[in-house]
């Protein structure tokens, strides 16, 4: 689920975050299971970049708890238990809940259109890659409508510690997404900001819920 904190960036500099984002797709998405070791030959090969990126990118993952590196071993997947995924999404909703409830009183007419167009634009697209652009453009603009520099950047550093694809892995997901953007923009329509944290905090967390389910689906814990 991406939650716009930042705008995406590519590029040069940009590779070490590339290969986190795709280690972390693999991990959440069943590909690489809990204890595997990770060939960091084969990523770089398949990435099409270096091997530096990626030991970059391991050691970003190793801080997240994504990744665990082993003396003269090398870098193995993680056991993440079940409420380590959900309270990666709680943290987050928490977050968004807190930077929503400043943007309900903050959001000017213009602003509150343009949230609902996104919203319309979601309902009438199917492609998974470009409902992820059009939810992440939707949170982008309620955090940085919080006007609060301390919110913003705990986010951005959270949403580099979120694989994308939710829209494509979670079927059922965009019309969940949609009734619960839906609800949030009413309350930041109608400037109720408790209710606006409420109902962020909660879509977050129904995330985690969803992505725990998948991944039992998958076998993730499964030994």
């Amino acid at each position: 689920m991406s939650t716009g904190a930042g705008s995406r960036r590519t590029g040069p500099a940009n590779l070490n975050a590339m290969a986190a984002q795709e280690i972390r797709r693999r991990v959440f998405s069943g590909r690489l299971r809990a204890g595997a070791k990770i060939d960091q030959d084969a990523l770089a090969g398949e990435l099409g970049i270096s091997k530096l990126p990626v030991r970059e990118a391991l050691i970003t993952l190793d801080h997240e708890g994504v990744v665990e590196h082993i003396a003269r071993r090398g870098a193995f997947v993680a056991r993440l238990t079940r409420d380590d995924i959900r309270d990666h999404y709680r943290v987050f909703g928490v977050v968004s809940g807190l930077a929503a409830e400043r943007a309900a009183k903050n959001l000017t007419p213009g602003s509150l259109q343009a949230l609902e167009d996104l919203v319309d634009r979601m309902g009438q697209e199917a492609d998974p890659a470009e409902l992820e652009g059009l939810n992440f453009e939707f949170h982008r603009r309620i955090n940085h409508a919080s006007d609060s520099r301390r919110l913003i950047s705990i986010l951005a550093i959270l949403v580099k510690t979120v694989s994308h694809g939710f829209y494509e892995a979670h079927a059922d997901w965009p019309d969940k997404a949609a009734e619960d953007h839906r609800r949030i923009l009413k309350a930041l329509s109608t400037r109720s900001a408790a209710r606006a944290r409420s109902l962020v905090e909660k879509h977050f967390s129904d995330g985690g819920e969803r992505a725990v389910a998948l991944l039992e689906k998958q076998g993730f814990w499964e030994h």
